[in-house]
């Protein structure tokens, strides 16, 4: 099958699962009643639920690893459009690279075969610009043009330190106008005021365009933006101190996870500054309180991972060890080691279906966040 054309390579695009076409709660209920990681799932699956319940409780969701590449897109939208969700913590693969990608129209391809068991040799993918992500397949052709767009992208942006988060803001206002019908986590996001936060963004089709925008405009003798990730944690942080209760569902781990996580500790550093502040206010003049409020540790957090605790990295570290730094209660807390295209769209299917989300106010943390920007010019 070697003389296989680029035509035939680049000819079975993904489609990706919509979790409202099938109802996993009696699979979940089962699982329930089991063991290992199914028992795991369906505890991980009534903790969503209840997050969702709960009306004081901010969702973040995290996402590592490739997932839209992968057939999940459509479920994430689905959170996203039924107000599961608050707040996104990315990679920038997922959000650049993959779903503005197919927003932009293209898509990702089945590959023949398997990653153990390759039909197409890796060196005659390059000679064909096809890239291969595990067992799919990706036009290098068309990510050009997604990098060429990230560079328009980054030339309407004021050329000052930008978060990750207004970067992907004017992305979904760029799809908004120009793609208004894509389906897509950037797009929905947009729509919904919900932040997405890519601490390493440069780490993806973004990066390619920021370095073509720096460079058009040095050459013209502009100023161009710059990515700023303190200012992304600074703006989570934020979120989190505006938040009576918060609740943590990862899919992966890596930066995103650990971002997540230590908004905690960062609110709580911010609240010890404001409490200092407020102290040499009393001293100066009376007024003011010395007493900060308590920044609570996050009440829900359910991980899916396949890495483990074994090689000391932070994807596999367990839920429990980030209880020794303040970040996560052991109460409702839950890791399921399994692949996240196997379990996330059961978990996903369950908590839409119980449809304990219902009702939940929509917090639109981007215009909030927007609101304070414009507040402190």
């Amino acid at each position: 099958m070697s003389d296989l054309t680029r035509r035939d390579l680049l000819s079975r695009p993904v489609e990706h699962v919509d979790i409202r076409a099938f109802d996993a709660r009696p699979v979940i209920d089962q699982y329930r009643r089991t063991a290992i990681q199914t028992r795991n799932l369906a505890r991980a699956a009534d903790i969503c639920s209840e997050m969702l319940a709960d009306r004081d409780c901010t969702v973040i969701l995290t996402l590592a690893g490739s997932l839209v590449s992968a057939g999940l897109k459509k479920a994430l939208v689905t959170l996203i459009d039924s107000g599961m969700v608050d707040v996104v913590v990315s990679t920038g693969a997922n959000m650049v690279d993959q779903d503005f990608f197919e927003a932009l129209g293209f898509r990702h391809y089945m590959a023949p075969g398997s990653p153990e068991h390759p039909v197409v040799p890796d060196e005659r993918l390059r000679e064909l610009a096809i890239d291969r992500i595990y067992d799919t397949y990706i036009d290098e052709n068309e990510l050009r043009v997604c990098d060429r767009t990230m560079k328009r992208i980054f030339d309407q942006l004021p050329a000052r330190a930008c978060s990750s988060r207004e970067v992907l803001t004017e992305m979904g206002r760029f799809l908004d106008r120009t793609h208004p019908d894509a389906e897509s986590v950037v797009l929905s996001a947009y729509r919904q005021g919900i932040p997405i936060f890519v601490p390493a963004l440069s780490d993806s089709s973004a990066g390619f365009g920021i370095v073509l925008h720096q460079v058009s405009a040095s050459r013209e003798g502009r100023e161009s933006v710059s990515l700023d990730s303190g200012k992304d944690f600074l703006e989570l942080a934020r979120i989190k101190l505006a938040s009576r209760a918060s609740g943590l569902l990862m899919l992966g781990g890596g930066v995103p996870k650990n971002f997540a996580q230590d908004i905690v500790v960062a609110a709580e550093m911010l609240q010890e500054d404001d409490a200092a502040s407020a102290r040499a206010r009393v001293s100066e003049d009376g007024t003011g309180t010395a007493t900060p409020a308590e920044v609570s540790m996050h009440r829900y957090a359910v991980q899916l991972t396949v890495a483990d605790s074994r090689d000391g990295a932070l994807s596999g570290s367990t839920l429990r060890e980030a209880t020794s730094w303040g970040k996560v209660e052991t109460a409702r807390e839950q890791m399921v080691f399994c692949e996240a295209t196997l379990g996330f769209s059961l978990l996903a299917s369950d908590a839409w279906h119980r449809r304990a989300w219902e009702g939940r106010p929509a917090r639109r943390f981007a215009d909030w966040l927007e609101e304070r920007a414009g507040a402190t010019m």
